[in-house]
This record gives structure tokens, sequence and C-alpha cells, in this order.
């Protein structure tokens, strides 16, 4: 099997300035349920490696994070898409550990869940962070222009991160994805 790791805030769902603290704040980005049900159809596992530092400055619980991510997988299945597993690092960015992206621990852990190699995995993200953990765990990476992705890539991509395939939005990069993955 092959793995696709999707950073959640502005890949998956809107990003919000003030970070999604309800069930009710999470927006799903259009097209989003197809691009993953896509990858599930092309037996792809299919991970949400997400950054939560929501958890971590005391905004919200971890019991809170669970019933977002609950509407996320309920608004996933009403359009037969399925995310397999969340990993999640709840660290304050002022105290972040190896899991907490831009570190790749997170990522590795999913790998290592999957029994996948980094050669098989794919990284998609939308910020400069989420490109590199995907270097650092060895994995290929796509950046999405959704959520801070346009402002990534208007600021510039190190040519230490190249390759990255940028796509307009998840849908896009689904085939590219299947294709990167096949």
């Amino acid at each position: 099997m092959k793995l696709v790791l999707l950073d959640r805030d502005g890949v998956i769902n809107e990003d919000r300035e003030d970070c999604v603290k309800s069930p009710g704040e999470l927006v799903m980005i259009p097209g989003v349920p197809a691009a993953i049900r896509r990858l599930n159809e092309a037996h792809l596992y299919v991970a949400v490696v997400t950054n939560q530092s929501v958890v971590g400055r005391g905004l919200i619980s971890e019991e809170d994070l669970r019933h977002i991510h609950e509407k996320m997988m309920t608004e996933l299945a009403k359009e037969h898409a399925r995310v397999h597993h969340i990993f999640f690092a709840p660290d304050h960015p002022d105290r972040p550990t190896l899991r907490r992206k831009p570190g790749p621990q997170m990522l590795l852990e999913a790998m290592n869940h999957y029994h996948v190699p980094a050669r098989d995995t794919v990284m998609v993200g939308d910020t400069l962070t989420d490109l590199m953990a995907a270097k650092a765990a060895g994995c290929r990476s796509i950046l999405v222009r959704t959520g801070k992705g346009a402002r990534t890539v208007k600021e510039g991509i190190p040519p230490d991160m190249a390759p990255v395939f940028i796509a307009k939005h998840l849908a896009d990069a689904a085939p590219r994805i299947v294709e990167m993955l096949a």
C-alpha cells in the first residue's frame, strides 16, 4: 500500500485566523470529499497530520478536538470518503517537540503505523512547515494554494525543498497524487 498524508487546516477545511475551536467552525473546502474519495478508490491510505496548538495553548481540550474531527469524518462519510487515521501535535508553538511540523516525527509515526516507506508516501500541505516536515521525513510533497498556500507560493519556496508540485486545491492534486504513487 501507499500513503497520502494531509495537513488539515487549509487543505481539508478552511483555515481560520482564530483557529477552528468547535465543530461548527469547521468548514470543508469544496471538492475535498470527492478528492479524498478518489484517493480511497485508488487504494491509498489517507491520514491527517495536523499541528493543533489550539490544544497546547489551552483554547480547547483534546475532547473538543475529537468532536471537531468527528464532524470532519462525518462530512467526508456523506460523500463516501474516508480518512483512515488522524495524527495531531498538540504542542504549544513556543514549546515544540519534533512531533510538531516542521519536525518529522508525526509523519514518521504515520508511515510506521501503516508500514509504508517514505518513497511510497506523499505529504500535501499549504505551508512551508508542511514541506519542511515532508523533506525531513524523506517523502514527496505537494503544496496546495488553499489556506496559506497562495501566500507560501508568493513568499517563495526555497530551492532545497524542490521538487514540489503546486496544485490549486486538493481536488486538483488528487490525480497527481494517484500518478505519483502508481
